[in-house]
């Protein structure tokens, strides 16, 4: 048992020594308002970690106090072993930026573009100029080094970005909502590109977003942040098979009496359940089991079904188990709204 225990202590301060950014308890407020709420969480080496959460929600105040350009209010970090208040010109050395705003000079080429940001990070020639022709041909724009960046498509524009930050071979990527803006085709290509960079790169990938198929199509991990807590840490599978501990019913109704909503709430079977308008979601136990159950006390009640859909759970179904509302739905309203009506509606 004494050796089991120590074994476990020993794997867990590997894991730490290995982690590619750690936080402890790191907090940022600007006034009043706490963006960021005494988040702990490790990122390990190599992997593709996701912020998950609304526009509002701390992340983007968190990856920039990660990438030394804001100061912690209370707590620290550490990134690529280095701590961000003490050292952060090491942190600097050690990690990629990509933000959400386009920060190419769109006057220069490609070529000029990629030259100026490893001339930034000393990277010398012949190096400098090995490194730049070798990532302009992995994300397919070499035939277009010497065209001006003004030229470019949104998609090529971030393709640019992703490439150019990878330059001086940075241990840890920082993405900010890397595809905001840009149209399907070329928010897959993006996709693409940074599993394909990934992997041949072998670095650390820290990705904030608010698209939910984004973070379940790229990300090892995720970390779901609302309100600058972190609410919820797991795979995305584990997240919706730990977390959600069922299946889910989106059921719309020609008519719903109260008395068949009461009786659907108190079901056995019924882990979970909101209403909107004429429709319900529901999370369940045995989904394939629930759905004729459903009809049944529905009909029992003088209800009325119009359709039944059965599917397994979302993360955007994890968002609303954990904050009360929909990632989809409008951050305008506020917290205690949406978190009374839902709490009121759990079981």
């Amino acid at each position: 048992m004494f050796i089991s225990t120590v074994n476990e202590t020993v794997s867990r301060v590997e894991a730490v020594l290995d982690a590619a950014v750690q936080t402890i308890d790191i907090t940022k407020r600007f006034g009043e308002l706490t963006a960021v709420d005494r988040i702990n969480l490790t990122i390990d080496a190599e992997e593709i970690f996701g912020l998950l959460g609304p526009n509002g929600a701390g992340k983007t105040t968190l990856i920039r106090m990660l990438t030394t350009v804001l100061q912690p209010t209370e707590g620290t970090a550490k990134v690529a072993g280095q701590d961000i208040r003490r050292s952060p010109n090491k942190v600097r050395q050690k990690i990629g930026v990509v933000s959400q705003a386009m920060t190419l000079d769109v006057e220069l080429s490609a070529w000029e573009n990629m030259e100026l940001y490893a001339k930034y990070y000393d990277v010398r020639n012949p190096l400098r100029r090995e490194r730049i022709t070798e990532l302009l041909e992995v994300v397919g724009l070499l035939d277009r080094a010497d065209f001006a960046v003004g030229s470019f498509s949104g998609g090529m524009k971030r393709r640019l970005e992703l490439v150019r930050s990878l330059v001086h071979r940075p241990r840890v990527l920082f993405l900010d909502e890397p595809t905001t803006g840009l149209d399907p085709q070329a928010r897959i290509a993006v996709w693409d590109y940074l599993r394909k960079i990934h992997k041949e790169e072998k670095i650390t990938i820290a990705i904030t977003t608010h698209y939910l198929d984004e973070a379940e199509a790229l990300c090892d991990r995720v970390a779901i942040v609302d309100y600058g807590k972190l609410m919820a840490l797991g795979t995305p599978a584990e997240l919706k098979r730990k977390v959600m501990g069922g299946d889910v019913v989106e059921a719309e109704f020609t008519s719903l009496p109260d008395e068949a909503f009461g009786a659907l709430k108190d079901s056995d079977f019924t882990i979970q359940i909101k209403r909107r308008d004429s429709s319900l979601t529901l999370l369940v136990k045995h989904g394939a089991e629930a759905v004729p159950k459903i009809v049944e006390l529905v009909n029992a009640k003088g209800g009325k079904i119009s359709s039944i859909t059965l599917r397994e759970p979302t993360l955007d179904d994890v968002f609303l188990h954990f904050t009360g509302r929909s990632i989809r739905e409008d951050t305008g309203v506020t917290r205690k709204r949406f978190v009374s009506s839902w709490e009121g509606m759990r079981r």
